[in-house]
Parts: C-alpha cells; structure tokens; sequence
C-alpha cells in the first residue's frame, strides 16, 4: 500500500490508494471496496436512528468495513446535544461489541469526548478525523489514547505546521475528507513537516494502519 486516505467522502478509484471512503446508512454504495458506516451528528434523525443502527451493525460484519464512524459530537449541530451524545454511544457500544475502529467527528466538545471514552472504558482504536487544534489539544487528545488525523486544515493553515509536528509517528493517519487535493499531495506536504522521506513516511502509516486496523 503506497497511500492510506483515512477518510474521504469520494471514491477515486487508485490501485496505489487504499481509500477509506465514508458511508451514510441510508446511502449505501455496495461497489466501494473498503469503507467506514456511521450515523454522523449532523444527520440524525430520531425517529430512524434504530433501523440506522441496524444497517450499521449488518455491515460491521463484513471484511470490507474497516471502521464505524464517522459518528461523533458537533455543538455547532442544530441536534440536540444529548440526542447526539446518545446515538454516538450507542456506535461505540457496537464498535466494542464488533472490534472495530471509530473515525471521529468532533466540533468543540472534546472534553466530552474524552469523558465518554473514559466512562464507557472504550478499548478500540478511535480517530479523530480532520484535525485542527492546537497543540495543547492535540497533547490531551494523545495522552487519553486518541490517534489524530490531519488533511484538509494541514493543507490550508500553515500554522498546524508545528502541532502536526508535535504528534508521535505511531499515532497520526493522513486524508482528504472533502477536498479536490489528492492523497498524495497530503503525504508530500506531511514529509516536509515531519522532515521525513516519501518512503518513511509512508512506512510510519502503514504500521500504523496495521496497528489500528488489524482486525
């Protein structure tokens, strides 16, 4: 594998890229190869969340679904908070029952994020997906066992230049999340600020993505 795109919201299609393309429950694409499920916090709809969990938990059982997610917290979302804190839960409850990974969608409520993961003893892998904080954050994040993802805000604020830094090699995946910017392009910008060889870089993922994802 010469690239790992942790989390994209396209499939492109590229033998040298093992995407992890992210799936909706109710839109559902049988033709991409790996994927992750989740109910994401800002397409919650109450009355559906059971019948989305049952889709969810069916394919967590499949060799293509490498991860459950994206799923998380947003107090930027219209959802209620609790509705959200609830059905995240209920994600992670399937994630510990399957072993599976979660990408993690977050927006100001990572103090409740950490809470949760230590209230519930959550032992499986979780990902925070498009990370850009700072480095205190980023430092808290790291010592309660999280492992952080960077694309899109690496590419547009030079200031994540020092916190992504700052990340141990064996805790921090690459992607592209929504921008038109390939995943090669984050690697190459990744290998610059890590002072590191395309080819170095590219050993640090995929040890980190057998860690992670070995299931």
């Amino acid at each position: 594998m010469q690239f790992f795109n942790l989390h994209t919201h396209k499939f492109t299609n590229q033998p040298e890229v093992l995407e992890l393309v992210n799936q909706y429950p109710q839109e559902f694409d049988e033709s991409i190869p790996f994927y992750s499920i989740g109910i994401h916090p800002w397409y919650i709809v109450e009355d559906r969340v059971e019948a989305d969990l049952e889709i969810i938990e069916s394919k967590l059982q499949e060799k293509k679904c490498l991860a459950i997610g994206e799923c998380g917290l947003d107090k930027r979302s219209k959802i209620p908070f609790d509705l959200q804190q609830l059905v995240f839960e209920k994600q992670l409850a399937l994630a510990e029952k399957h072993k599976k990974p979660v990408v993690i969608h977050c927006v100001k409520a990572f103090q409740e994020l950490i809470e949760i993961k230590k209230r519930l003893n959550i032992t499986v892998p979780m990902l925070i997906h498009g990370f850009s904080k700072n480095e205190q954050v980023a430092k808290q994040l790291i010592d309660n066992g999280f492992y952080l993802s960077f694309g899109k805000y690496l590419l547009q604020n030079p200031e994540l230049e020092y916190v992504f830094q700052s990340i141990p090699n064996n805790r921090f995946f690459l992607e592209t999340d929504t921008v038109e910017e390939g995943i090669s392009e984050v690697y190459a910008l990744a290998a610059k600020y890590k002072k590191l060889t395309l080819s170095e870089l590219q050993e640090i993922i995929n040890n980190n993505y057998n860690t992670v994802f070995s299931n």
